[in-house]
């Protein structure tokens, strides 16, 4: 056997999956009746079309007839090369003509159709294959209806990934990884499984030159950085609509890039709105974290403030929708426990409790939890009914789990008697996190579903999202908790979202935990943005200081760290100083008639005070050049610096450490007017 006929072979053996369009191939290489003269693959980049085109010249070939090959990127948009190329087709009968890449030649598609096919020997047949789906004229013409058939090419399920991985032999216990990045992704599967893990065992991430080939072969050239900008936002997002993109792209022209990204072949236009391929979505997020990973953080802080706003300006059913998007920013397939799926279920209904459904919750609450939890349920049922959602499933009135999220603003005694919980919650608000004039604090009591135990399924998402949107939608609640009686699986998921646990109460014989947090000390828009910094560890919010606080008061050190990084990304937008957490901290004068003003004269004074050797000057040019004279990259302010870029990272890292110790030790000063060169551009 020669190398074309085994090279032939091995593609042939390397094929997986794609039963269905195989068997439309192979009745039209038969000659069947009825089986069409034309088929259409498309599909996005490295989904697997040429090496259908493949299949299909082997199989002509192994029945004996000729094929004709032609390469789209070669033609550019002359009908005469096409024509020269594919004219053994027009005199030969029954030969195969295959047009790949046809993409790059899209232009000629009307002729095609309309002029050069009628021209095909007897008996031919015609494969195209394209990153864009075919004009609408091939359905809608009564003739060519009969003979064309369009065959989308997408991505391998989980068992045919898994057998591609096996066959370009990727051990069984490194698969998972490789599954889970590539989407589906033919071309992934293979770059991945090219590239294993450093050593044995070791958790696979792809690595800097398999990214920049992905990117290559995936996403290709884009007309300009806008919408590069563009499309790293639909990496992250689980959809992206227009006001999404406006949102974190600002005022440029939003309209015209969201069109652009409706027509590429990698995006499924949906009636939520944009779906990125799921290899595509893996391969940009992955290259930009690895590229810039201080504007990944910025894009996902961006992506999960316009998250917020969206929950609040949802009507009640949407908002469960809404937060459903949200929390796709903080999914993690690296992690075998994983608690959220964050695809919709339509099949169960999230609704008001009403009064039939009384019994069937108590039953409920005394089965999962025992008596003494169905007491403080009861107690709950006449006090705040409002507060109680049952779940039932759509062909169904009978409930099948509920939940109660209960809003209190003053301690009475038959709550405190009624359940033990609420009376631990009173104790620990009035003794760290006392209630000012109009505020409130906010407990998911209850969250019980069939069997018992907290865990993870459709109805405890539902719960945990109508408790995430009653937070974001809230108005004068100042202290948040959530009680679970399954604390070791929920509990590093709850300290990684800066909620940890504050007291565990005995119920009944069943042990159930508090978590909270005191929004005093982070408000919400400043939450969700700290939550999407993969970088940040979260912020102390428990116990809470005395909720009136002012300049001078001590920051805990993560908060004082954040609160300078905020302050250097928002330098260029000072309504942002208004609400920053360093006017609470020891730079702040008592009485000051201008705390922002003093603020930004603070951080002025460090970058000044941080020169006094060689390195602080770099730290200080540094500092400068990313945030003060604001140019659009940190790569711009690489190559102002005249520095590789990676140099330039280990500079503004070690900068920011600098500049935060100079506060952390610089006393409150009579502020400065800030130099001309440093003041805001609006």
């Amino acid at each position: 056997m020669g190398l074309a006929d085994r090279l032939a072979a091995a593609r042939a053996g390397a094929l997986v999956g794609r039963e269905p369009e195989r068997a439309v191939l192979d009745r039209m290489l038969s000659g069947a009746a009825h089986a069409p003269l034309v088929a259409y693959l498309h599909g996005p980049g490295g989904i697997g079309k040429s090496s259908l085109v493949r299949y299909a010249a082997r199989q002509a070939e192994l029945a004996g007839r000729r094929v004709v090959h032609v390469d789209g990127r070669f033609l550019e948009t002359d009908p005469r090369r096409l024509e020269e190329a594919a004219a053994p087709a027009c005199s030969e009968p029954g030969t195969v003509l295959l047009i790949d890449t046809f993409e790059q030649c899209q232009p000629l598609e009307t002729w095609l159709r309309e002029t050069f096919l009628l021209r095909l020997a007897d008996h031919a047949i015609v494969v195209v294959a394209s990153r864009t789906a075919p004009d609408a004229e091939w359905s809608l013409d009564p003739g060519w209806a009969q003979l064309f058939t369009a065959l989308p090419v997408r991505a391998l399920d989980p068992a045919e990934s898994d057998a591609l991985l096996a066959a370009r032999g990727v051990p069984a216990e490194q698969r998972g990884a490789f599954v889970a990045f590539a989407g589906g992704s033919p071309l992934a599967l293979s770059l991945a499984a090219s590239v294993p893990p450093a050593a044995p065992g070791a958790p696979w991430y792809p690595a800097g030159d398999t990214l920049t080939t992905l990117v290559e072969r995936l996403v290709g050239d884009l007309p300009s950085a806008l919408h590069r900008r563009a499309l790293e936002v639909v990496a992250q997002a689980y959809v992206t609509r227009e006001p999404l993109l406006r949102a974190v792209l600002g005022d440029e022209d939003t309209n015209t890039v969201f069109a652009w990204l409706r027509q590429l072949p990698y995006i499924e236009v949906t009636p939520e709105g944009l779906h990125p391929h799921d290899a595509v979505r893996a391969t940009l997020e992955a290259d930009l974290r690895w590229r810039d990973p201080e504007r990944y953080d910025d894009i996902r802080a961006r992506i999960s403030l316009a998250g917020l706003h969206a929950v609040r300006s949802a009507t009640a059913d949407d908002a469960l929708l809404r937060v459903a998007e949200w929390m796709f920013l903080f999914r993690d397939h690296d992690r075998p426990d994983n608690l959220y799926d964050h695809r919709t279920h339509p099949h169960i209904e999230d609704a008001p409790l009403r009064p039939e459904d009384v019994p069937g919750v108590l039953r409920m609450a005394e089965e999962a939890e025992g008596p003494a939890s169905a007491a403080a349920v009861a107690h709950w049922l006449r006090r705040q009914p409002d507060a109680f959602r049952v779940h039932r499933y759509t062909s169904s009135t009978t409930p099948v789990s509920f939940m109660a999220i209960l809003r209190l603003d003053a301690p009475l005694p038959e709550d405190r008697a009624e359940d033990p919980v609420i009376a631990a919650v009173w104790d620990l608000v009035e003794t760290a996190a006392p209630l000012g004039p109009g505020e409130h604090l906010g407990i998911r009591r209850f969250a019980v579903q069939p069997g018992g135990r907290q865990r993870p399924s459709p109805l405890m998402e539902l719960s945990s999202r109508r408790t995430i949107a009653e937070e974001m939608r809230s108005r004068g609640r100042a202290v948040t908790f959530t009680v679970f009686e399954d604390a070791d699986r929920w509990g590093r998921y709850l300290a990684e979202a800066g909620i940890p646990e504050v007291a565990a109460v005995d119920v009944g014989g069943l042990r159930q935990h508090v978590f909270g947090r005191d929004w005093r000390r982070q408000r919400m828009e400043q939450w969700v943005q700290h939550r999407a910094r993969t970088a940040l560890t979260p912020l102390a919010t428990w116990p809470a200081t005395a909720p009136a606080r002012g300049p001078g008061d001590q920051l805990p050190r993560a908060a004082f760290e954040e609160g300078v990084l905020e302050a250097l990304r928002t330098w260029h937008t000072p309504r942002e100083f208004a609400t920053s957490a360093l006017l609470h901290s020891h730079l702040m004068t008592p009485g000051s008639p201008d705390p922002t003003a003093d603020l930004r004269g603070a951080i002025t004074t460090a970058l000044d005070a941080i020169q006094t050797d060689p390195a602080g000057v770099k730290a200080h040019e540094a500092l400068t050049a990313t945030y003060i004279t604001a140019p659009r990259t940190h790569r711009a302010a690489a190559r102002r610096l005249g520095v590789p870029y990676g140099t330039y990272r280990r500079h503004l890292a070690l900068a920011k450490e600098r500049l935060t110790e100079q506060l952390l030790r610089q006393p409150a000063t009579t502020p400065t007017p800030t130099p001309p060169h440093q003041l805001p551009r609006e």
